[in-house]
């Protein structure tokens, strides 16, 4: 029997011609739409994070696929599972999606064994978003502890490709050891460009070790901010938020002013499993971007 074949492009559906909807409360298409994507790329960061190149493999859906910084994704293995991770690229790349990923379970695990050409599927985007806009004409406090310089990326890079938006912007980051930074291959890039100031900072130095010793709030001691004309982004493990923020207030930045990521809460990304809600806010939908102020009045937030 012969078989019809119809063609289908996918660009021609009325809902292409749209941008995404990130009010993923009145409308969920967007999100609840798979992505077909192919690992194009693998980079070794350190002995327990790698970072992903992705690439959405329809050309009409890479176009349209858009986010702001802060937002996640929702990442599916094919026999292993899904799991959220933030996005650490630049928002303007349409070639391909960055994904740093720990290895820290059975998805992470298996992913951390796959090559170029593995097939992944990808949803969203999800979540809020850090408001890029609101901090035009400011000054930037960027501020990671570990694993979050990942989400922290995108915020730089939208600093860095619309630098006259902003007036000076510091970089902070801190880890436990050398041998656990991420993205090291960038910083004297970033260290280049006009009034943008990046300082490293371990806890535990090796004998190579040339920068300064400590917590991450040492840094905060010397910088000299107008806190009224001053925003801070912070990601990280929570328990850093207590004490940067702290840092920050002494300094007199508003806690309206500084924006967490409680992207580790995050699950299935669409509030129907319940394990990231804090009280009646589930953090994958009313977030996992939250100012400090709002944070702090949400029990057991961190």
């Amino acid at each position: 029997m012969k078989q019809l074949f119809y063609p289908f492009d996918i660009s021609l559906e009325s809902e292409m011609k749209e941008p995404l909807d990130f009010n993923r409360r009145s409308r969920t298409k967007d999100v609840d739409r798979v992505f077909r994507a192919e690992i194009t790329n693998v980079i070794r960061l350190t002995e327990m994070e790698k970072l992903f190149q992705v690439r959405i493999m329809d050309d009409a859906e890479r176009q349209r696929f858009t986010f702001l910084p802060g937002q996640f994704l929702m990442l599916e293995l094919p026999g292993y599972g899904e799991i959220p991770i933030s996005i650490s690229s630049a928002p303007t790349n349409k070639g391909f999606l960055e994904l740093c990923i720990r290895r820290a379970g059975t998805v992470t695990g298996a992913l951390h064994k796959a090559r170029r050409g593995a097939r992944v599927g990808l949803r969203g985007p999800f979540g809020t978003h850090f408001p890029m806009e609101k901090m035009k004409g400011n000054n930037v406090l960027l501020i990671a502890g570990g694993l979050g310089l990942a989400p922290l990326r995108a915020p730089i890079f939208h600093v860095i490709q619309n630098r006259s938006d902003y007036r000076n912007v510091h970089i902070f980051y801190g880890t436990g050891s050398p041998e656990q930074l991420l993205f090291d291959y960038q910083y004297d890039e970033w260290r280049r460009i006009d009034d943008i100031e990046m300082e490293v900072i371990v806890e535990r130095p090796d004998p190579n070790w040339k920068g300064p010793v400590g917590l991450i709030t040492k840094l905060l001691d010397h910088v000299e901010i107008n806190p009224r004309e001053t925003y801070a982004i912070v990601c990280g493990p929570p328990i850093m938020f207590k004490f940067v923020c702290a840092r920050l207030s002494d300094l007199g930045v508003p806690m309206q002013r500084m924006f967490v990521s409680l992207e580790r809460r995050m699950h299935c990304g669409m509030g129907k499993c319940c394990r990231c809600n804090v009280g009646s806010t589930f953090t994958c939908m009313d977030g996992p971007v939250f100012d400090y102020w709002s944070v702090m009045n949400l029990k057991e937030a961190i």
